[in-house]
């Protein structure tokens, strides 16, 4: 027997999960299929070896949607780590920045969540929603177009769901994205990320720190308490290998180096894991009905930690345009509402990815010349208000939008 509902959203990650939760209490029926089991909210103190080794860093902008989608309010208070200032400096050279809220008289630039404790308020949300249905733990194995432009898609369940809209939200290697043959434009950075969570010395003071290496990006993100920070380290694929073969204490003391004791010793780490870093753009976010958002529709360098906050916007746009064009009396699937979508945020991924590419390509060169402009340049940027508070607006992101 089949379900029929005006959106099917495939994946119940952090932006899968915020659109379907921007589409609750509205007239539209809602499935969201999700193949992982939701994980369990955690409200005990945070520590170096319970920490999730995902960790997202929100600007502004996202915590004001997340609030306004009722999943802010939920989450385990004692885990957020607010940030009031960035400090970025070139450690091949004397150029830095440091970015504070205070410039801009705000509280905070953004908040250090963990991914799973984030999703985690979302699926909960969904959970009670009338409108909404949720499919977990449940895998997509087919997709079928059938009549009337619509799609009858297959779960692993044996369940059919009928539906005019299919919202791809399944992350970087998205099944449905393959699946509808969206064209791509992808290239390897030859990096990987390594994550963890460390124990330093120093109290973090509340700011997220970033150092430019010859070979890569090692920021220490600060976590809920004083003393503990989750660290991303961008390096060669051969240096995160040797990176994840070392023992604690050599990894310690390689990480105590490598970031200029800027907290003292590293004094404990927890689990390290490590990924490799990929650049991705879909030529197009729409086609016949399905709608890509989030790392599905694009993937940037973690070196500024904006992916998660353009996947943010693009399912708060998407679920926007829906609910609008809902009140004029218009189907979900229409094609002016997505390209509607589409021309709002397409402009915006697509200058945040240039720009960090070009951060990324900048710190690469290896000539003495360049790197002598670079840090004169990072040095004169830290000395002018006007662009430095530029600079904090990005970082937090435009609040202006969100309604």
């Amino acid at each position: 027997m089949n379900q029929t509902f005006d959106v099917v959203v495939i994946g119940g990650g952090l932006v899968g999960s915020a659109f379907a939760r921007a589409l609750a209490n509205t007239q539209l029926s809602i499935a969201l299929v999700e193949a992982q089991t939701a994980p369990i909210a955690d409200h005990s103190d945070v520590s170096v070896d319970n920490t999730d080794l995902r960790v997202s860093a929100l600007n502004r902008a996202s915590e004001s949607f997340l609030t306004n989608v009722g999943a802010w309010q939920s989450m385990p208070q004692n885990r957020l780590s607010a940030y009031q200032s960035m400090r970025v400096w070139d450690g091949e050279g004397t150029g830095h920045i440091q970015l504070t809220a205070q410039e801009l008289a705000e509280p905070h630039l953004g908040t250090i969540v963990e991914n799973r404790l984030l999703q985690a308020s979302l699926m909960d949300g969904l959970m009670g929603q009338n409108n909404a249905q949720v499919f977990s733990p449940c895998k997509l194995e087919s997709i079928e177009r059938i009549e009337n432009d619509e799609y009858l898609l297959q779960l692993d369940s044996g369940q059919l769901l009928k539906t005019p809209l299919i919202v791809a939200a399944d992350g970087a290697r998205s099944w449905v994205r393959d699946w509808a043959e969206f064209d791509m434009r992808e290239w390897d950075y030859d990096h990987h990320g390594l994550v963890c969570s460390v124990e330093v010395e120093k109290p973090h003071d509340a700011c997220a720190w970033q150092r430019f290496t010859e070979d890569g990006v090692l920021a220490f993100l600060p976590l809920a308490k004083p003393n503990l920070c989750s660290i991303v380290w961008s390096c060669p694929e051969e240096k995160a290998q040797s990176l994840l073969g070392m023992d604690d204490e050599t990894f310690n003391q390689t990480l105590s180096r490598t970031f200029e004791g800027k907290l003292g010793e590293v004094k404990a780490c927890g689990k390290r894991f490590a990924i490799p870093l990929r650049q991705r753009h879909a030529k197009t976010y729409v086609k016949d009905g399905i709608v890509l958002i989030g790392d599905a529709a694009h993937t940037i360098h973690p070196l500024a930690g904006q992916g998660v906050n353009l996947g943010f916007m693009d399912a708060y746009v998407l679920a926007d345009e829906i609910i609008q064009a809902n009140k004029k009396g218009l189907n979900a699937a229409h094609p002016q509402v997505l390209a509607r979508f589409e021309r709002r945020r397409m402009p915006e991924n697509l200058s945040m990815m240039a720009a960090m590419e070009g951060f990324k390509r900048l710190f690469a060169v290896k000539s003495p010349a360049l790197r002598w402009l670079r840090n004169w340049g990072m040095t004169k940027v830290n000395q002018l208000d006007f662009v430095k508070n530029h600079l904090v607006q990005m970082a937090m992101g435009s609040k202006r939008e969100i309604r």
